[in-house]
């Protein structure tokens, strides 16, 4: 520790891991305030409801603005044929929408981070309540002082007034719901939202912006009324089609083309922002939940079932007694963690789909009954309706049944807007449960008769039946896992990688030779504990490495025992087993442990506090405590020099 050019090579070396390790530190803030809002869902789901129908509601607001309310029924026609009565009330229904767009604004430059919660939530709130209250006051008025004869009825744009008056005070509740919640304490005053998350709101504005534009058009090519113009965009950009209206004029057919091109685009964008919201954000919640559930209920069959745990209807594991071996036990400690995690993986998918399909249901469903009541001039019965609600739902369009009353038109475009992101949803959760299921199948049938593999029939029919086993008892992951590794040291199963942060793997690389060389003069010197704290840096160093190399794996990478094991031992972490150990209540154990955030702590693989209950993947956990230990061990290294250097250490 006396080399002359020891002090400026850590210097160096430490500066630059704290430069790269406040950057993690920013990435771990962020998932960490993630995973403490992960129960408060008003912090983040709330928010991204109110940013998606906040500017529909807008949008249905400024369509309750273009037109009269009442409109005159010709004699042996309907009220689609009608000729419109130049009676609404502008000044109060342009007023709303002004205050609105008001509160639009100020949730889109929170969202934005440009103003902060405590400036924007009040005007967002008071904002919607106003507007709402103030077309609550038209739409209740209506009736009675427009009175519509028997030869009237109300527009389209009624209809719209009443749907935003209605969306207005919902999104206004709930936003109100998210501002008790962080004065109460259960989530923090600013929104937790990622940048995807807060680019839907952005998403939506652009396209209902693209859909009325485009109506605008159309409705001055074509010569219809404005709201009959929205309600043909709608059905033409979702790509229904009914088939009527459509464009007749040689200029109408021709911008056709770039308009459901453009359109396909932006609601693309919004479908696949809230799919991939929906999706991931539930699948992660739900997950976590689950592996939690089953965890407590593996603790419980440890100490109450003589060490036997039931892992599903039909799987089950029994653990080694007390006096079986330390690493035998947390060896299958760890893989009974791993089960629990298959379980609740494959629980979730399942669940996922059911709740899916019964949102589905409920929207095909109401919507049927919607139409049947409002379609009444066309002497639908509730099957014919669920049979046209279903035919739109699909987005096949057949076109014998559409709606033609001016409620029901203005109800379609609504629910339409919430029928295709619902139905992408379904679709992409029957891909990982039915199509996946059926697709295995396929293939194992095939390996069997018809088409074979590399193995032979024989070989193939074995491995078959082999997975089949494994996926009815789920106590084989860890072996899965190895074998996949295996598989990967062999050059068989490549992962799909994607660009990563070569700085900072070359950063580490750096660090890392310079490491190997200090501890060999360290060794040179004698000095053998300064050969092992850089010798223990080197390793850290490429431990990093490596595990940047499975960062952007896809899917994510599951660490076998033995390289958990490992990377534990680097960051200097004691795994203790659960064989004989009381469950304690999850707040108590996670205040009387680190949670391996501070340095040396012992927990079990079956704790609340274990790398594999944690919501960041492995990799990103073990990154994040590679860092730390690194930056400890640099620390160490710096300090007993500045003491040197000071004259206050030992001479």
């Amino acid at each position: 520790m006396n080399d002359p050019g020891l002090d400026e090579t850590i210097g160096k070396n430490f500066e630059a891991v704290e430069k790269n390790s406040g950057e993690k530190k920013d990435g771990r803030r962020e998932s960490e305030e993630q995973v403490q809002d992960s129960r408060a869902p008003s912090s983040t789901g709330i928010p991204l409801v109110a940013g998606t129908f906040g500017p529909i509601t807008s949008a249905f607001n400024l369509c309750a603005l273009v037109q009269p309310w009442r409109v005159q029924i010709p004699p042996g026609g309907v009220e689609q044929h009608g000729f419109l009565v130049m009676i609404r009330i502008i000044a109060v229904n342009a007023v709303s929408l002004v205050v609105a767009l008001v509160a639009n604004i100020a949730l889109l430059l929170n969202m934005a981070r440009r103003i902060s919660s405590a400036v924007a939530q009040p005007i967002i709130i008071i904002g919607w309540y106003v507007a709402s209250f103030l077309l609550l006051a038209l739409v209740i008025t209506a009736p009675t002082r427009l009175r519509p004869p028997f030869d009237h009825a109300f527009t389209q744009a009624y209809y719209y007034a009443l749907m935003a008056t209605a969306l207005y005070f919902i999104i206004a509740s709930l936003m109100l719901i998210t501002l008790y919640g962080a004065w109460k304490g259960y989530h923090q005053r600013e929104f937790n939202l990622t940048k995807s998350q807060r680019t839907l709101m952005l998403q939506t504005i652009v396209f209902l912006a693209y859909l009325l534009l485009g109506a605008l058009v159309y409705s001055r090519i074509e010569g219809w009324e404005y709201l009959h113009s929205v309600y043909w965009a709608d059905v033409t950009l979702l790509t229904i089609g009914f088939g009527y209206p459509a464009p007749v004029t040689h200029l109408g057919r021709s911008l056709i083309f770039p308009f459901i091109i453009g359109g396909l685009v932006y609601i693309g964008l919004v479908i696949g922002s809230v799919r991939s919201l929906v999706l991931e954000r539930g699948k992660q919640r739900m997950e976590i939940r689950l592996v939690e559930k089953n965890r407590q209920r593996a603790v419980s069959g440890l100490e109450d079932h003589d060490g036997k745990v039931q892992l599903g209807w039909f799987a089950s594991r029994r653990l080694p007694k007390a006096h079986t071996g330390r690493e035998d036990r947390l060896r299958q400690e760890f893989r009974l963690m791993r089960s629990l995690q298959e379980v609740a993986s494959r629980n979730r998918r399942w669940m996922s789909l059911g709740i899916s399909v019964l949102v589905w249901l409920a929207l095909w469903l109401s919507g049927a009954a919607v139409f049947w009541e409002a379609e009444r001039d066309q002497d639908w019965t509730y099957f014919e309706s669920i049979y046209f609600t279903f035919i739109a739902l699909t987005t096949t369009g057949y076109g014998d049944y559409q709606p033609l009353g001016n409620a029901a038109r203005a109800f379609f475009v609504f629910w339409s807007l919430l029928a295709v992101p619902t139905v992408t949803v379904v679709v992409s959760n029957m891909g990982d449960t039915v199509v996946k299921a059926i697709k295995d199948a396929t293939l194992r049938v095939g390996e069997w008769t018809l088409l074979p593999g590399e193995q032979g029939v024989r070989a193939g029919f074995k491995q078959s039946v082999s997975t089949l086993m494994r996926d009815s008892n789920p106590s084989d992951v860890e072996a899965d896992i190895q074998m996949r590794g295996q598989r990967r040291l062999d050059g068989k199963d490549k992962p799909t990688k994607m660009p990563d942060s070569e700085g900072v793997k070359g950063l580490t690389k750096e660090v890392g030779e310079t490491e190997e060389k200090e501890a060999q003069a360290a060794d040179e010197r004698g000095d053998s504990i300064g050969r092992d704290i850089h010798h223990h840096l080197a390793l850290l160093m490429k431990a990093m490495r490596e595990a940047m190399e499975h960062l952007d794996e896809s899917p994510p990478k599951e660490y076998t025992y033995d390289e958990w094991m490992w990377y534990l031992k680097l960051i200097e972490v004691d795994v203790e087993s659960s064989v004989g150990k009381k469950e304690k209540n999850v707040e108590d154990e996670k205040s009387s442990s680190s949670d391996s955030r501070g340095g040396s702590s012992s927990w079990n693989w079956l704790s609340p506090d274990s790398p594999l209950m944690s919501n960041l993947s492995e990799t990103r956990w073990v990154l994040d405590h590679l860092a730390r230990t690194l930056e400890k061990k640099l620390k160490e290294l710096k300090e007993p020099e500045s003491e040197k250097k000071d004259g206050s250490g030992p001479s």
